[in-house]
């Protein structure tokens, strides 16, 4: 029998097999109800069906089936929550991407249909799963999330009170009210931000993940606590490439019949890819061998733009490595990096 198996999206390497499991079961979950759809080890056997939801009555329905279970719904921002609900109930789940589950998108839409093609998807092994743990340092995701909203909001702010001043608008008869409304949004932004960074000190002088990751030139803490938020486990990673594939650092060849159809990158982490670009652009006012490695890149004629791309894919093969091996950085194994970086 061919052996079905599941490949995690972000690790690229790891696969689980599931003919080991007597029920494979798919959750399609909402607030007012729940679709399930149930597959025991025979295709003829799939069963679909709704209930009000209720986590205790979803947990109760769980225990009452004999035998390894697999379970899967689609990443939403219940997905952590039903995680740490439900892994006692269950030997595996599998969070998938659901933006890799085309099939969902089309012909007619109902939670008990997108169950059911959700089942069939998993006894495929056609989903691709987003990394979900219980590890603490998962939590540290929602502070970074909530600290790129407050910064939007503030750079929002800050856009709205210039465009203001520049309209003309000052002198019209609400004007005041305006300039109070943003003053005080713009103070309470400041205030809010200032909280969040000393929550990130405090943190920097307490996680030995993070005192290795400032070791780096270039890497600031709050860079570093969005690197430790996102990356949680470097092990999902088996190798650098596959890291910076994540990052957005690196593009993939379209071949099709031996031809070459250009290049492209695949979905990645926008706010990785923006942590090393920025820590890029901070080395450029250091001196040290990082530096060295770009001032010799554009002597041979790279682009600067290539050039900076080239330091921020060596920054994160850096950064990997610290938090693979727990080692601080070591300037004297800068040549690996650079020789893996031309390899890329």
């Amino acid at each position: 029998m061919r052996t079905r198996k599941v490949v995690d999206a972000e690790t690229k390497g790891k696969s689980v097999s599931l003919d080991g499991f007597d029920h494979s079961v798919a959750l399609d979950w909402s607030i007012k109800i729940m679709a399930i759809a149930h597959m025991g080890r025979s295709v003829d056997s799939l069963r679909v069906f709704e209930r009000p939801a209720s986590i205790k009555e979803l947990k109760a329905y769980l225990r009452s089936l004999r035998g390894q279970i697999v379970l899967t719904f689609e990443e939403t921002t219940t997905a952590q929550w039903l995680y740490l609900e439900l892994r006692d109930c269950v030997a595996r789940i599998i969070i998938c991407d659901p933006f890799h589950n085309r099939l969902l998108w089309h012909g007619p839409k109902t939670d008990k249909i997108d169950a059911q093609k959700l089942c069939q998807l998993l006894r495929a092994g056609l989903l691709k799963e987003v990394f979900h743990t219980t590890d603490a340092l998962y939590e540290l995701r929602h502070l970074v999330s909530t600290y790129e909203d407050v910064v939007r909001a503030g750079v929002r702010c800050y856009n709205q009170q210039d465009a203001f001043r520049r309209s003309h608008a000052h002198e019209g008869p609400h004007a005041s009210v305006v300039v109070d409304y943003l003053n005080q949004s713009i103070s309470l932004y400041e205030q809010t931000k200032h909280q969040y960074e000393q929550r990130f000190e405090a943190l920097a002088r307490r996680l030995k993940p993070l005192k290795l990751l400032l070791t780096v030139p270039g890497i600031g803490t709050i860079g570093a606590v969005k690197i430790l938020a996102y990356v949680v486990d470097p092990r999902r990673f088996p190798r650098a490439a596959h890291y910076l594939s994540y990052c957005g650092l690196v593009k993939h060849e379209k071949l099709s019949g031996q031809r070459s159809y250009g290049w492209r990158k695949g979905r990645f982490n926008h706010q990785l890819k923006a942590v090393y670009k920025i820590a890029a652009l901070a080395v450029l006012r250091t001196q040290g061998p990082l530096r060295d490695y770009y001032d010799r890149l554009i002597a041979e004629g790279v682009a600067e733009h290539n050039a900076r791309h080239a330091l921020a894919r060596i920054l994160a093969r850096i950064t990997y490595g610290i938090l693979k091996s727990g080692q601080p950085f070591q300037p004297g194994r800068l040549t690996q990096h650079r020789e893996d970086n031309a390899n890329s």
